[in-house]
């Protein structure tokens, strides 16, 4: 059948609002034209973010019932630990309540001034909790994942050569830790390869420094490994998962995306002795040990989650979906990033609006008139959020200018996804018209998320 299906059926629903063109221009203005800033309730289509946005299923919500709010020794803690040692190995399991949490902890016991930390491309909570710390954040995606016009399969690989000279030159001694972020989400939701992992690995080894994935959307990556890598077609979802973790020394999770519910997170590792200190801050600042910062019953639905993750057919409709929607843009002449990733589709910013400079953000200027024209929430991945200025105050663009469209998992139908690829196509018959926008107040760290905008007149 050619046909794509959900492969669930709809037990609750939720009405979404419909507001006028009129009704959206005001609210931009009143949100200092950043979507983060705009209420829900004015949100049709919100494609924000697709972390902690997943519709549970019957067998969560029954187990949020089950749940044991003991505050110490709570059972839905072991069930949750079980069920992330059977997909991971890690020997030492630190709930979190989200992903960013996780890496403060992390980065706050490894990070600190004179440090470095490599990754294939971090993503801007890890970027930020590093820099936080004083360290360095520093980038090795494969040449061809800084283009977004170009096709490959494994598109969010390590630079393994250039991660290899970078080692030699600033000292292993420098670099307490190695991440690789699987999917690559900046990149565009690209898979790493398990050879490349491999043979980041190896070289890693070689300095000893330890490994560490910011694992997030863990099994997307390995169905992609599945579909596209030899020697793995055979296999299980889960038995592809299990070696990309047999590789590394420990992992960072926002389980809020691959373990398909709204909230929580972790950090994994084989080092008794960094597991202790991880320990002690989670008590001072997130809770005790077995439910560090969660609600017990959240952690009953992550334990549920990181089974129905694995579920193939699950797998097979969530890549299928976006894949869908990339082709609808496609077909309708939108420029993006190829070929689509697991989570989200990415509008090449650059091709998409020419007549607008990186120091204007033609991706933010995107994302508000897709917002204006079909009340679309969705999320600019370029200058607002890792541009820099050099010492001389001179704009420092990222590789590529995107606007991501992040699909939330089980949420949305193909009339949803048909909506807002025609919403789109719109904005783009009309992209002469988009405006450069420039901010007028920011803060030091992290600032996409509250950065306020004008339109540049």
């Amino acid at each position: 059948m050619k046909t794509l299906i959900e492969p669930f059926k709809i037990k609750t629903v939720e009405e979404i609002p419909i507001t006028t063109i009129g009704q959206r221009e005001k609210l931009l203005k009143e949100a200092f034209y950043n979507p983060f800033y705009l209420k829900s309730q004015f949100i049709t289509i919100d494609m924000l973010t697709d972390s902690g946005t997943t519709a549970m299923s019957s067998k969560q919500w029954a187990g949020l019932i089950d749940g044991d709010e003991s505050y110490a020794g709570s059972k839905s803690y072991y069930k949750f630990e079980k069920a992330v040692k059977d997909i991971t190995g890690f020997k030492y399991i630190i709930p979190a309540h989200q992903g960013r949490a996780a890496e403060r902890i992390l980065f706050t016991l490894l990070g600190g001034k004179g440090k470095i930390i490599p990754n294939n491309t971090h993503f801007d909570t890890t970027r930020g909790n590093i820099e936080y710390t004083k360290a360095e954040a520093v980038d090795f995606v494969t040449e061809i994942g800084k283009q977004a016009d170009k096709v490959a399969d494994f598109k969010g690989n390590m630079d393994v050569d250039a991660l290899e000279k970078f080692i030699k030159k600033v000292g292993a001694k420098n670099i307490p830790v190695c991440m690789m972020t699987v999917t690559n989400n900046t990149g565009g939701g690209q898979p790493v390869s398990m050879q490349n992992i491999r043979e980041t690995k190896a070289v890693l080894k070689k300095y000893g420094i330890p490994l560490f994935l910011d694992c997030c959307r863990f099994a997307e990556n390995a169905y992609f490994i599945k579909l596209r890598e030899k020697g793995y077609a055979n296999k299980t979802v889960k038995q592809i998962a299990q070696e990309m973790f047999s590789y590394a020394d420990g992992c960072t999770m926002s389980a809020k995306k691959d373990g398909l519910s709204n909230t929580g997170g972790f950090i994994g590792t084989n080092d008794r002795k960094l597991a202790e200190k991880a320990k002690e801050l989670l008590i001072i600042t997130e809770g005790f040990i077995t439910y560090g910062g969660l609600a017990r019953r959240d952690l009953e639905a992550l334990a549920i989650g990181f089974q129905e993750v694995l579920n193939e057919d699950y797998l097979q409709y969530r890549v299928g979906q976006v894949k869908m929607f990339g082709d609808l843009l496609m077909k309708y002449g939108v420029p993006i990033l190829v070929p689509t990733g697991g989570h989200a589709v990415y509008l090449d910013a650059k091709r998409f609006a020419r007549h607008i400079l990186p120091e204007q953000y033609p991706g933010h200027s995107i994302a508000l008139e897709v917002y204006r024209v079909g009340g679309i929430r969705s999320c600019e991945i370029g200058s607002v959020m890792f541009g820099r200025k050099d010492e001389n105050g001179k704009h420092i663009a990222p590789n590529m200018e995107l606007v991501r469209f992040a699909v939330p998992r089980r949420v949305y139908t193909k009339s949803h996804i048909e909506y807002t690829a025609e919403a789109i196509a719109e904005v783009y018959d009309n992209r002469k018209k988009l405006k450069g926008v420039k901010i007028v107040w920011e803060p030091p760290f992290l600032r996409h998320f509250t950065a306020k905008f004008e339109y540049i007149k």
